[in-house]
């Protein structure tokens, strides 16, 4: 199956491809992963076909993660590929590095990441290994080079200076005077950027993660 193929199969599901790259020895992929792929959300219908599935309307703990692996692990199962997620327990797969290799997304001013497509709205829900070399287009520039970065003054409480982010500073102001709208539309820093401006993903998807973000 080729990337097109590939990427019909997960429209089916409301994934898409949000990259690939080829593993070296050193990135932390299962031992025979010749082609690695990242999955993210098919925007706009995502939110609304998770919010229809039995996870959410079940309420359960941690809903997305629980639909992730069974969407993703059935789609792996029809490609022979071995399904890999960024969330469960300790030790992680390091997805930023991956995310980084696949040259589709890069260290934004603020150090999160920023997608071609997705902006830094960019929201990983899995990886694909597969053991053999699958041709992958070629990667557009990196969006930042020619952006202003407005993001780096969006941050209502300046979470992201230093080039630390100061996650303690961020739940400060959204439990408190939310002036920028943080908690109900997104991250101000997330939206301010010029790609996630043109990026279809409702303020309810958005209210949803910052939600699980404050969960102790």
């Amino acid at each position: 199956m080729d990337y097109v193929a590939i990427d019909e199969l997960l429209k089916t599901q409301n994934l898409t491809i949000l990259g690939g790259f080829y593993p070296t020895a050193n990135d932390g992929t299962p031992p025979n992963c010749k082609t690695l792929i990242l999955l993210g959300p098919r925007e706009p219908n995502f939110w609304k076909a998770f919010k229809n599935s039995p996870e959410y309307q079940k309420d359960q703990t941690n809903p997305l993660d629980k639909w992730s692996r069974r969407v993703i692990i059935n789609i792996a199962s029809s490609l022979n590929a071995i399904p890999l997620f960024p969330f469960g327990k300790a030790p992680y797969l390091p997805f930023y590095k991956w995310a980084i290799k696949t040259r589709r997304s890069h260290e934004s001013p603020i150090k999160l990441l920023v997608h071609d497509k997705a902006g830094l709205f960019v929201s990983f829900r899995g990886a694909l290994s597969f053991d053999k070399k699958i041709k992958l287009p070629k990667p557009p520039p990196n969006p930042c080079k020619k952006c202003s970065a407005p993001c780096l003054n969006a941050c209502p409480v300046s979470a992201f200076a230093s080039n630390n982010y100061h996650s303690e500073l961020c739940k400060t102001h959204i439990l408190g005077k939310d002036s920028k709208n943080c908690v109900t539309s997104g991250c101000a820093a997330r939206r301010i950027c010029p790609i996630s401006k043109s990026f279809p993903r409702l303020s309810e998807q958005s209210a949803f993660h910052m939600s699980a973000f404050l969960k102790p």
